[in-house]
């Protein structure tokens, strides 16, 4: 019998042999779950000493009845499905990945604005209809020159930020959390919300999904942006206001998005989105690459391996759970 039991609560993914492996090392047992609700959780983790988690909801009520519970692990950099405070007050350890899919994120969020800039979906879906006509993607402008707002500056807009300035657009960004030296150093310049939406011909959202940051971009935003700006959202779905960016794009407010993230996933059969042609949509698939899948599962498992083994994790989230919480710093 194992000494640990791991529950992972729902998942996406064809295989879970990286977590077992790095789970093993700790002599914990991986029990799959597919919950989708509040109850689910609790009854299939109700005695775990830890949860991989990826979009089941790790709330109070469920952190609250799992006294045996140490860790939640969630796959990404977001944890807006964990109650932090919460998990904090039951001393529970979250950890989250922070580093991966910077790559494989700023690319994907660039291949949207390059896509909506250049009207390449617009373009391949009218000769596929027979109609061999440049016209139909009239105006196009040209791409050096232009601004690039990015709604966030951690990690993957920095990224996008060098690729953007690769093809001599002019980069902007508002985070009010990023030291003004972080950004100089990437030859970007800090400027309020209403300031990006101004400035900016394609604006890029990064923020996290937390209370203070849903609807963040909402009616106000949409109408101070120019009428050719273009929206592009690899982060999560309700940091925009998709009612208020569809009635933008209806009233030409804006000229286009390439969303990869929606309020709900997967997008409702009768959302207008999917009959706008300026409008590119993906599955929430701007993570994945083969080596990005493989990185997160396993340094997702290795979050709940290093509690287990005594040690604060390398990805600790809470970290004012250490008041309460006494493990081993990891030398590395």
């Amino acid at each position: 019998m194992s000494k640990f039991k791991v529950v992972i609560t729902d998942f996406e993914f064809s295989t879970l042999a990286p977590e077992e492996e790095v789970l093993a090392t700790v002599d914990a047992e991986l029990i799959r779950a597919q919950c989708k609700t509040e109850d689910e959780v609790i009854e299939a983790a109700k005695d775990a000493d830890g949860i991989l988690n990826q979009y089941a909801p790790i709330s109070r009520k469920v952190l609250e009845s799992l006294p045996n519970l140490k860790v939640v692990s969630r796959y990404g950099v977001g944890v807006n499905t964990v109650d932090i405070a919460a998990a904090t007050e039951n001393n529970v350890i979250v950890g989250n990945v922070t580093d991966y899919c910077m790559d494989e994120v700023s690319d994907h969020a660039f291949a949207l604005l390059m896509s909506c800039a250049r009207k390449t979906v617009v373009l391949n879906n009218e000769v596929k209809r027979g109609n061999w006509d440049f016209k139909v993607s009239v105006p196009i402008f040209r791409l050096r020159g232009r601004v690039l707002g990015l709604a966030g500056l951690g990690r993957i807009p920095q990224t996008l930020a060098k690729k953007a300035q690769a093809f001599g657009i002019n980069v902007i960004a508002y985070d009010p959390f990023i030291p003004e030296q972080v950004a100089n150093d990437l030859n970007v310049k800090l400027v309020t919300l209403d300031e990006l939406c101004e400035q900016s011909d394609y604006i890029s959202v990064h923020t996290p999904l937390m209370e203070s940051t849903r609807g963040l971009i909402g009616e106000k935003q949409f109408k101070l942006m120019k009428k050719e700006a273009i929206i592009i959202n690899t982060a999560r779905g309700p940091v925009i206001d998709e009612q208020a960016l569809i009635k933008a794009l209806q009233d030409g407010e804006i000229a286009g998005a390439g969303l990869d993230v929606l309020e709900q996933e997967p997008i409702a059969s009768d959302n207008p989105l999917l009959k706008m042609d300026n409008v590119v949509l993906n599955p929430h698939a701007a993570w994945y690459s083969e080596e990005a899948e493989l990185e997160l599962k396993r340094k997702t498992a290795q979050n709940i391996a290093d509690v287990l083994a005594g040690y604060y994790p390398t990805y600790l989230f809470n970290k004012e759970v250490k008041e309460t919480v006494k493990l081993k710093e990891k030398n590395n």
